[in-house]
Parts: C-alpha cells; sequence; structure tokens
C-alpha cells in the first residue's frame, strides 16, 4: 500500500474507531442494566462488580413482572401513548400547516411567542393544571395525561412546521386552483408526504409517555390505573432490607425494548425527519 493509500485510510480509520468508542461508552449503562437483571440478588451487591452473571438468571423477569400487574400496567400505559401520539399528530401537524402555509396578520410574532414557550417548564405550569384539572373533575383518570395532547405540543409544531416548508409549494397552490380548502390540503396532500415528521411526532411522544412519571403520579392515584413507571416504582417499596434491584432492572430491561424496537422499525424515517425539518428558517 502506497502512502497516499495510507494516508486516506488512516483517518477513516480514526473515525470509524472514534465511532466505535463512543457507541461502547453509550451502551455501557444499557448493557448493566440487562446484565444486573441477570444477577442473583447477592451478586448485584458483591464488589468487585460481576460484569456478566455465570449462570444468568432469566427467572428474574417472570418473578419481576408477576410481583405487580404489569400486564394491567402496560395495557394502561399503552392506551396513553396511543391517545397521545393521534392527539400529537393531529393537533401538531394541522397547527404547522398553518404557519407554514397560511398568511395572517401577526402570523409570525405569534410563532416566536409559541417557540418561547419551550423554555417554560413543565414544572411551573404543575399547580395551574392541577387546580384546572381538579375544578374539571380529571384528578384520578386519564383526561389530563391524553387531553392536552389534542392543544398541541410546541416542539412538534415547529418541527412539523420546518417540515412542510420543504414541501414545493407549487403542490398547494395546484390544488388551491382545482378548489380544494386548506382542510383538505392538509389531510390529503401535506399528510400523506410527511411520513418522517410523522415518525419522529410518534417517536418522540411515545417516549415521552413511556417515561413519564411525574404526570401520572400526580393525576392518578387508583392501582388500576397506573402505568408503567409507577408500578416501577411500586417495586421499592418493598418494606425494610435489601432492595429487589435485580428484579427491578428486570422490569426497567423490559419497559425498555418497547422504546428501542420503535426506534429501530422508524429509524430511516426518524433521521430522514430531523434532518428535512431543519432546511428551512
Amino acid at each position: 500500500m502506497t502512502q497516499t493509500a495510507v494516508a486516506r485510510v488512516l483517518p477513516r480509520v480514526g473515525i470509524h474507531f472514534a465511532l466505535l468508542a463512543t457507541a461502547m461508552f453509550a451502551l455501557l449503562p444499557f448493557f448493566w442494566l440487562v446484565s444486573t437483571a441477570l444477577k442473583t440478588q447477592a451478586q448485584v451487591y458483591t464488589y468487585p462488580p460481576v460484569w456478566v452473571p455465570l449462570p444468568p438468571q432469566w427467572q428474574n423477569f417472570p418473578e419481576a413482572l408477576t410481583s405487580r400487574p404489569f400486564f394491567l400496567f402496560f395495557q394502561n400505559t399503552l392506551l396513553i401513548a396511543v391517545t397521545v401520539i393521534v392527539g400529537d399528530i393531529f393537533s401538531c401537524t394541522l397547527v404547522g400547516y398553518g404557519f407554514a402555509r397560511l398568511r395572517f396578520p401577526g402570523r409570525d410574532a405569534l410563532f416566536v411567542v409559541l417557540l418561547a414557550t419551550i423554555m417554560m417548564p413543565f414544572i411551573v405550569r404543575l399547580v395551574p393544571l392541577f387546580v384546572l384539572f381538579q375544578q374539571l373533575g380529571w384528578v384520578n383518570s386519564y383526561q389530563p395525561l391524553t387531553v392536552p395532547a389534542f392543544f398541541g405540543n410546541p416542539f412538534f409544531i415547529f418541527l412539523a412546521r420546518q417540515f412542510f416548508l420543504t414541501i414545493p409549494a407549487e403542490l398547494t397552490d395546484a390544488a388551491r386552483v382545482d378548489g380544494a380548502n386548506e382542510l383538505t390540503i392538509w389531510w390529503r396532500i401535506m399528510l400523506p408526504l410527511s411520513g418522517p415528521i410523522l415518525a419522529v411526532i410518534t417517536i418522540l411522544a411515545f417516549q415521552q409517555v413511556w417515561n413519564d412519571f411525574l404526570q401520572p403520579l400526580i393525576f392518578l392515584s387508583d392501582q388500576s390505573m397506573k402505568t408503567l413507571a409507577l408500578g416501577l416504582h411500586s417495586m421499592l417499596e418493598s418494606g425494610s432490607g435489601a432492595q429487589p434491584y435485580h428484579r427491578l432492572m428486570a422490569v426497567a430491561t423490559t419497559m425498555t425494548l418497547p422504546v428501542v424496537l420503535l426506534f429501530v422499525v422508524f429509524q430511516r424515517y426518524f433521521i430522514q425527519g430531523v434532518v428535512m425539518s431543519g432546511l428551512k428558517g
């Protein structure tokens, strides 16, 4: 191999090595999660730590998942997640289309105000929201967790607006010439072309609901309505003595799998949607 070829190959080798090292570092917590889920309770507290438990304790998974009604918690969380995804897709794409394609007085100023709300932490709005939902009689129901999704998410609206700007305006102009109204254009032209951004909203909304702990903790009290995050936390309330971290990690590993599978399925569309959402300002 000539010196010129070596000079071309070495930077690529260095880049791949750096990416591989970064990936291994990023996957280390997940590896430790799965490793702990396959340990005995004694191995969890062993020092130096046991990285690869032998033999793996596969029975930790059924024992952990049957220690609480996790299948009921799974159904509850999935119901909330699907409802929120539908609400986010409907409201955020509709509002994003309005900001991207409609012209009305104060549009840009209103869009800046919308973006400013992203900087407001949820904890600041928690008390007013709780008072509002309590007066509506929605506490200890799924309405506080699902209904707000039908009124839009500022970040998803921003992504949808940016994506719609990448779609040629000639398509919507031609539809208007043919007599289509704005709702028809949004439903029959924009949404069918918006697969990547719909995948982004689906993955991010699903992950947000699946991992949410604070809102279900505040608004839900009945055992039969709890989510997976609350069920996972309830395992820490097992009384005195050593905590069953090996079973706790088994449940956490099981909870992680749907998010990972969803990302793997929509990975190509997710990356495409994120890239195209940043093409225009």
